[in-house]
């Protein structure tokens, strides 16, 4: 079972914005820094699942992502994608089913200010 995902993005504060924007459309928020803001955790209640941190010498930069979060409809599926392109997100596949994955598989995907695949989904 996974407890949590961590990225490293190249600007913390602008990713910060972005994910505060776009995971608020999943319930989600920052539940988790530290006293230097050298990283912010993303979850619902107290536990984070996402986190995201600075690239550079503690954290090298990383190869492209792909991060996937489920959620209870398609209507979530559709707000997010919706907050992610305004807060300055690339199209990376509109909302709509992805019968390739599944008879029932609904999703969008959005590339990130770092080019991280994230997508949301509905199954």
């Amino acid at each position: 079972m996974i407890d949590h995902i961590t990225i490293q993005v190249s600007d913390l504060e602008k990713s910060k914005e972005f994910y505060e924007k776009t995971l608020a459309k999943l319930g989600m928020s920052i539940v988790l820094t530290n006293e230097s803001k050298t990283f912010y955790g993303f979850g619902i209640g107290e536990d984070p699942y996402f986190e995201i941190v600075q690239s550079g010498k503690e954290h090298p930069a990383h190869k492209k992502i792909h991060v996937a979060f489920r959620v209870k409809d398609k209507e979530m599926v559709k707000g997010w994608y919706e907050e992610a392109i305004k807060a300055g997100g690339k199209d990376n596949g509109e909302p709509g089913p992805r019968p390739d994955y599944s008879p029932t598989y609904y999703a969008a995907f959005v590339k990130d200010r770092d080019d991280n695949n994230i997508e949301v989904c509905y199954h």
